[in-house]
């Protein structure tokens, strides 16, 4: 009998490094965040009901036709896990398919959740007006001085809106930035001020704005952000509450481009991408392109855009009959998507 006691005693005393290492595998988490290939979207597609690009033409102004598309053109995302537990981390390192890295490589531990969380947003809305201009620039629509901002409450707020043109001031036409920020600086809080402005699907306006004062400045404060931006006579909406960042740029200018321009980009064709885009066409690198080119891949993509900063890496990934064309600008990539339908040799990596 004490024979059997002793061997329950000894497989119990073993059993207790086992269940210890269990209980850490599902307990313990550890400070990593797994990277691996997220969702693409066709941003001539639907989500939710709604276009990804949407034009809206509810004014009827201007003189511009939005064509039918079809096909594919999706963007590529890099999913992320946090809060992993040591059994998890190992799994998804055995899969081969994620790639772990330290947690404050991507959440800086001297900030916020939330500050992470409002960069990201003021991220992906620059990205989006971005995306905006430079496929509108592409298409030949001329400068404007361009509302991006208006101070809320300030003197503008309920008078002017994103994505108006200044057209004049006082009488005054401005042609651009610098001819606006000069009719500006000669005025005193206080003054008012007579803007002729342009608004998307609606007919031109007038607003007589009375300035307020600024700290920062000694005259008068107009409360608005503006740039020198292409400007059309209507609206370009994104709906993909920020889903992959300031890398969807590129693919969703190719969007508005295709959707304003007879044909399709596509030929046809699967196509994705990825790269982040300037006002002025640039195409930028961006991270985890591997993961995006897995995706892609898994997804049905035969031809995925890569940005040239992007190829060595991209070169190193298993491309299984996939076409990695490279591409510096907006227009590169269309020129390219042209010489692919016309079966000519765009661009590679």
């Amino acid at each position: 009998m004490g024979g059997v006691n002793r061997r329950i005693l000894t497989l119990l005393v073993a059993l207790v490094p086992i269940v210890a290492f269990g209980v850490l595998l599902s307990v313990v988490t550890v400070p990593f965040v797994s990277l691996g290939p997220g969702p693409t979207f066709n941003t001539l597609g639907e989500i939710e009901g709604k276009q990804v690009v949407d034009i809206k033409t509810t004014g009827g102004t201007g003189d511009f036709v939005v064509h039918p598309t079809s096909g594919h053109l999706n963007m590529t995302t890099v999913s992320q896990r946090d809060g992993l537990t040591l059994g998890q981390a190992l799994a998804l390192w055995m899969s081969g398919r994620e790639q772990l890295v330290p947690r404050d490589l991507v959440y800086p531990p001297d900030k916020s959740k939330d500050e992470i969380d409002e960069a990201n947003n003021s991220d992906f809305k620059k990205s989006e007006d971005s995306a905006e201009y430079a496929a509108l620039s592409y298409l030949k629509y001329p400068m404007a001085v361009t509302v991006q901002s208006v101070t809320d409450p300030g003197p503008s707020a309920g008078k002017l809106r994103d994505g108006d043109a200044i057209d004049g001031v006082n009488g005054k036409p401005v042609a651009n930035l610098d001819e606006f920020q000069a009719l500006l600086k000669d005025t005193k809080p206080g003054d008012e001020l007579v803007i002729d402005f342009r608004r998307k699907n609606a007919p031109p306006g007038v607003a007589t704005i009375k300035l307020g004062d600024n700290p920062d400045r000694d005259y008068g404060f107009l409360g608005v952000g503006v740039l020198d931006a292409p400007w059309a006579p209507f609206d370009i909406d994104f709906h993909l509450a920020n889903v992959g960042g300031p890398s969807a740029g590129l693919m969703f200018s190719l969007a508005v481009v295709d959707k304003l321009t007879t044909g399709d980009l596509n030929d046809g064709k699967f196509i994705a991408g990825t790269g982040t885009i300037t006002g002025d066409g640039k195409v930028g690198s961006i991270g985890g392109i591997t993961h995006k080119m897995l995706a892609a891949k898994e997804a049905g993509a035969t031809v995925f855009l890569v940005p040239a900063d992007n190829c060595t890496e991209a070169r190193s990934a298993p491309q299984d009959g996939m076409e990695l064309v490279k591409v510096d600008t907006l227009t590169q990539a269309v020129d390219a998507l042209h010489t692919i339908s016309a079966g000519g040799e765009p661009p590679r990596c």
